[in-house]
């Protein structure tokens, strides 16, 4: 059997995809029901055939035929998440930005300064709050749940959203490019075993969009006014202004 550079090509791509979708689903916390699902797609191989298991084979088969659709609506999330980022990837912005104004690059930075500036006066006064910046991944679902604000990005006006006594401070509050776009929003809670009990449901809720889509999650904890960020499935705590700043210009688009 021949082996050439289109094989090499051919496996080097196979192994990068699978990485991507082990990233995928590491960052979402879905990991274990993708080794589950590649477990029975291995132990039908070997059943159907490697043993040639004639009565097992035949049952196994029948899952496999309608496997990609149950994978479909097991993973859309994933998938849809997936396919974003491979389209919005660094490695195709130089065709992006031949089509682009120059003078656009820098915009959706802007909401920085202002988001800081709240956080860390949220922080101070112990006044509960969840930001959530969205990305590439667009996150129209999670706005319909709360009030369509469709607003400048204003320190102060975050800081009245969050408010005690705010109809909308229990929510999240969603920011696009440089508009907060919607109040008052909720977010799919994430069921990470491995996060502290002491850790509120804004918590859970910051860590269960930034495993759902690629969005920044930003929490003031009302119990003690710690800053924390999520983003791609990770929770960074007690975050200063400098290191909430830092990590929000090095990671935002």
């Amino acid at each position: 059997m021949d082996f050439g550079i289109k094989d090499i090509i051919d496996i080097l791509i196979t192994a990068t995809l699978l990485y991507y979708i082990y990233k995928t689903m590491k960052e979402s916390g879905t990991l274990n029901i993708f080794v589950g699902v590649l477990a029975f797609i291995l132990l039908w191989i070997v059943v159907s055939r490697i043993l040639d298991m004639k009565l097992i084979g035949s049952i196994m088969d029948k899952f496999i035929n309608i496997g990609l659709l149950v994978l479909v609506i097991l993973f859309q999330d994933q998938i849809k998440r997936f396919l974003v980022e491979l389209g919005s990837n660094k490695r195709w912005s130089f065709f992006r930005n031949i089509f682009s104004r120059k003078d656009d690059k820098n915009e959706p930075k802007q909401w920085i300064i202002p988001v800081v500036y709240a956080c860390m006066s949220m922080s101070k006064s112990k006044t509960g709050a969840l930001i959530v910046i969205q990305q590439n991944v667009p996150l129209e679902n999670y706005e319909r749940t709360g009030d369509i604000i469709d607003a400048r990005i204003n320190t102060r006006l975050i800081e009245n959203i969050f408010f005690k006594n705010s109809p909308l401070h229990d929510g999240a509050l969603i920011i696009s490019g440089v508009k907060l776009s919607a109040a008052g929003c909720i977010m799919p809670v994430s069921h990470d075993t491995s996060l502290p009990r002491y850790l509120g449901l804004r918590h859970r809720a910051a860590l269960g969009i930034a495993q759902a889509t690629d969005a920044i999650a930003i929490v003031v904890s009302e119990e003690t006014g710690n800053i924390s960020l999520a983003y791609k499935g990770q929770l960074y705590s007690k975050l200063n202004s400098t290191d909430l700043e830092q990590r929000l210009a090095k990671i935002s688009i």
